[in-house]
């Protein structure tokens, strides 16, 4: 395996249609590990998660120089003080994270990367976050740690709940929600819909109204005060340029519930791949009473059975709502190697 080390921006940006393609049949194949994504995160560094980094993405190509894997890969100083080599992406606002590479060169690929990896001398660990904990890397991971001598750490990290979705709204309520919660449900998606006020929900399908309802939403988030401290101005610029080119890309879904035409609810959404990721929401507290979150959340898992989306995935946070509506749990998993 020849094995190419981008250590620039320009290098990683002509990356593109080879990183994605590769990801279209990689192990692991998430939002978070898209190409326009990772360059987002890139520029702002996670939002100022971090300080400082060197760019250190490992890319392991056959003899026809065809790609067989990415590490997508930064140095840094961990949050414990060590120098080493965490995911880009790390560690508070991507939820998932992994290598880059099909399932069969996988562990070819993580053979070329640990011995690569053996030859640099600055790094005392690779520290990698939120792996989901059926990753067909650990185990690779652990077989190459253990033939190198070096000590690996595994540690399991936040709940994941998600639910695997029938594609009927009816039967998932039915066969998946308990019937108090499947009442409430139902209760206040009625309430909803009979209140006084006029109440609609709508998708963001337009690209020029992108930006404006990014504000509408950012709002919605900070008026909750542990979400304004999070959105700092690096973070609303991350999370603006992220949205933007996953939006782009065809796999942001941003989504309002409004009453009497002022938003009351939101949601940030990953539809990718059949598969509904729910990155964020926020609330206008001044209509609680009608429940917003509840009601857009059922529409959304409405719409996600209409349109045979087969999963709908809360990521990261085991907040009780998520369970009521039926979710099952899994978790993230840090994996630290030491040398």
């Amino acid at each position: 395996m020849n094995i190419e080390i981008i250590r620039s921006f320009s290098e990683l940006q002509a990356l593109a249609g080879e990183w994605n393609k590769l990801l279209d049949n990689s192990a692991s194949d998430v939002p978070f590990l898209r190409h326009e994504y990772m360059s987002a995160w890139w520029q702002t560094l996670g939002g100022g998660e971090w300080p400082q980094g060197e760019l250190h993405v490992v890319v392991g190509r056959d003899e026809t120089g065809s790609p067989l894997g990415i590490a997508p890969l930064f140095f840094t100083s961990n949050c414990d003080g060590l120098p080493g080599f965490m995911f880009l992406g790390s560690i508070e606002i991507s939820d998932y994270l992994d290598f880059i590479a099909p399932a069969e060169t996988l562990p070819g690929f993580l053979d070329g990367l640990c011995a690569s990896l053996a030859q640099e001398p600055n790094w005392q660990v690779l520290d990698l976050y939120n792996f989901l904990e059926g990753s067909a890397s650990l185990a690779v991971l652990e077989q190459e740690a253990a033939k190198r001598g070096w000590r690996l750490e595994r540690e399991a990290l936040q709940h994941c709940p998600y639910i695997e979705l029938p594609g009927d709204f009816e039967k998932y309520l039915a066969e998946q929600v308990e019937k108090k919660q499947r009442h409430e449900i139902r209760r206040k998606m009625r309430r909803a819909e009979t209140a006084e006020a006029p109440v609609r929900w709508y998708i963001v399908d337009k690209a020029e109204l992108l930006e404006q309802e990014m504000e509408g939403f950012l709002q919605l988030m900070a008026s909750d005060p542990e979400k304004e401290r999070f959105l700092t101005p690096a973070m609303r610029a991350q999370m603006k340029a992220s949205v933007q080119a996953g939006f782009q890309a065809g796999w942001v879904q941003l989504a309002f519930l409004e009453v009497n035409g002022e938003k009351a609810a939101g949601y940030l959404n990953f539809d990718y791949k059949n598969h509904i990721y729910v990155y964020n929401s926020g609330l206008n507290f001044a209509f609680r009473e009608l429940s917003p979150g509840w009601v857009l959340l059922g529409y959304l898992l409405q719409w996600a059975n209409d349109n045979k989306r087969r999963y709908f995935d809360f990521m990261r946070g085991d907040e009780e709502y998520k369970y009521r509506f039926g979710a099952i749990d899994r978790r993230v998993v840090r994996v630290k190697i030491l040398r």
